[in-house]
């Protein structure tokens, strides 16, 4: 039977689309140093503000970023709950090929797997 984390639709396709980007990851490492506006990541990364914008809309309509007004600014934040249910689903992912490998080296050691 699958484990329920992996079934669950926290972590569709389009969210690791949206982060198979090298840009986008880019993106969020320097979002996690602070908040930012396109404007201020355009300065600070070596991306166009025309393409940051675009990077950030793919974040955000995955629900990676949030944005809110700071006065007259846009600034960006990423969503740690978001990120954390990643996190998560990879883990669960990992979890999985790990029992796979311990059984498979059981067996090949002449050990019961279960």
């Amino acid at each position: 039977m699958p484990d329920a984390e992996l079934v669950d639709a926290g972590a569709p396709v389009e969210l690791f689309a949206a982060l198979a980007d090298e840009s986008r990851w880019q993106i969020l490492v320097a979002l996690s140093r602070s908040p930012s506006s396109a404007s201020a990541l355009a300065a600070e990364l070596p991306i166009s503000r025309q393409a940051i914008a675009k990077h950030l809309r793919v974040l955000s309509d995955v629900g990676l970023v949030s944005a809110g007004k700071a006065g007259r600014e846009v600034r960006y934040e990423p969503v740690g709950a978001r990120l954390s249910q990643v996190a998560r689903r990879l883990d669960a992912i990992a979890r999985g090929w790990e029992r796979r490998l311990d059984a498979i080296k059981s067996l090949a050691e002449g050990e019961d797997p279960s």
